[in-house]
């Protein structure tokens, strides 16, 4: 499996559902104002795909949020609330109009799509076209 190879460790016998992750995406957005979007990123996929965490929890998410340096009391707050929900929605419509309906999505210059998870050579290929032209 891929992720083994990067050393993510997949338990997919753990995740019993598919979750809705719109307030893990909010609270991702803000984590990005606070320059810990990334660190927020990599724990939900851990809590999720390892761990078989519900990403859809508001407790889960205020959890992994503080485990990641964010406050705790302000992630409750977003939470509680439609805070960055329409900042969501606008990225949301952006990547629909984009055509991208798959994760994960690789956008190239803004204008070449790769969707879903492929191999790395199918980015090799792309690369050298792009750079190609």
């Amino acid at each position: 499996m891929r992720g083994e190879e990067l050393g993510f460790d997949f338990q997919l016998g753990k995740r019993e559902r598919i979750y809705n992750t719109f307030d893990a995406h909010r609270l991702l957005h803000w984590a990005g104002l606070e320059d810990r979007q990334q660190a927020l990123q990599e724990a939900l996929f851990t809590a999720y795909f390892s761990a078989g965490k519900n990403p859809s929890d508001h407790e889960v998410l205020a959890n992994i949020a503080a485990d990641v340096g964010l406050d705790r009391a302000r992630a409750q707050q977003i939470l509680a609330s439609a805070e960055y929900a329409k900042e969501v929605r606008e990225r949301e419509r952006f990547y629909l109009e984009q055509g991208i309906h798959a994760v994960p999505a690789v956008i190239f210059n803004e204008r070449h799509l790769i969707q879903g998870g492929q191999p790395v050579d199918v980015f090799e290929r792309a690369i050298r076209q792009i750079a190609a032209v």
